[in-house]
């Protein structure tokens, strides 16, 4: 079986490493943070002391790392991925970056004679932890069809998408719907709230329409209680939309509902929500109408 290493083992990396450990793969995991390593190293993993020598004891890797910045330190930095560069290495990108830097990380990389992919996904841990996320896949045909009985243990659908960049920009898409949801959910029950009517009413008949979704089925009824399982933070949606407010000024278009839910966010993190669940926004909302 193909060597994996994991670069960056926060909810999702853990998790990831976790399933592929148990699925019978040899894991070689890096991560700044060695405290968050530990569940890794008790199933087996390997635990190493930079990306370098993850490079060295892989033949894949998979990056989950906060940005764009994150990637290239880990890549091309001292001691990174390519310091540990050998003929079968291919590098497959998980993080939630801007596709105009991973196209250019994509040709960084090609400069050390590395083939790199983009494999952002969907679904957080709690999916993670038995491979069923949904994957985006870009860059060479090729080298992703190499590497697929890896991603279809990591996923449950693997859609593969063309060049360089394009599943980063889905993924970026996609992203933007969970932002737009949590907002009008938070919404949605603040109102019915204010106007004296159980918020789980307005779910009930919310789910009994075309216009349902599984975090109106699900989340939701988390919101109305306040009890939030923390599968992906606030603070990191925040991150997230601001990388797709950068990538629609480089694209040359307009997204005037992203750049006002931006504030939102932001405003919502000064306020100290940050590293509550994404779908605790409907607390910053609450705490706005106190």
């Amino acid at each position: 079986m193909i060597k994996i290493g994991i670069i960056g083992l926060g909810m999702l990396g853990n998790a990831i490493t976790l399933h592929l450990l148990d699925s019978g793969f040899e894991v070689t995991v890096y991560n700044r943070t060695k405290e968050k390593t530990i569940q890794a190293k008790e199933k087996g993993a390997k635990v190493v002391t930079s990306p370098k020598e993850v490079a060295k004891n892989s033949e894949l890797i998979i990056t989950i790392v906060k940005d764009a910045k994150a990637v290239k330190e880990i890549s091309f930095e001292k001691d990174g991925i390519v310091e540990g560069k050998h003929s079968k290495l291919i590098v497959a990108d998980m993080s939630t970056i801007n596709p105009v830097e991973s196209k250019n990380i994509t040709k960084k990389f090609q400069e050390y004679d590395i083939h790199k992919l983009d494999i952002p996904v969907m679904g957080g841990p709690n999916v993670a932890i038995s491979g069923n996320l949904v994957m985006m896949a870009s860059g060479n045909k090729e080298i992703f069809d190499n590497c697929k009985n890896v991603f279809d243990k990591i996923a449950n659908k693997v859609f593969f998408l063309g060049e360089s960049g394009v599943a980063h920009s889905v993924k970026l898409a996609m992203n933007l719907q969970i932002t737009m949801l949590a907002l009008a959910l938070s919404e949605g029950i603040t109102l019915v709230k204010k106007a004296d009517v159980d918020p789980k009413i307005f779910l009930e008949i919310l789910n009994s329409t075309y216009f349902k979704t599984g975090m109106s089925e699900k989340k939701a009824y988390k919101m109305i209680d306040g009890k939030y399982d923390i599968t992906f933070t606030l603070a990191n949606l925040k991150k997230d939309i601001s990388t797709i407010t950068n990538a629609a000024k480089s694209l040359g278009i307009e997204l005037p509902m992203i750049k006002k839910a931006e504030e939102v966010y932001e405003s919502a993190v000064k306020e100290g929500f940050g590293e509550t669940d994404y779908t605790g926004i409907i607390e910053y909302i609450k705490k706005i109408n106190e």
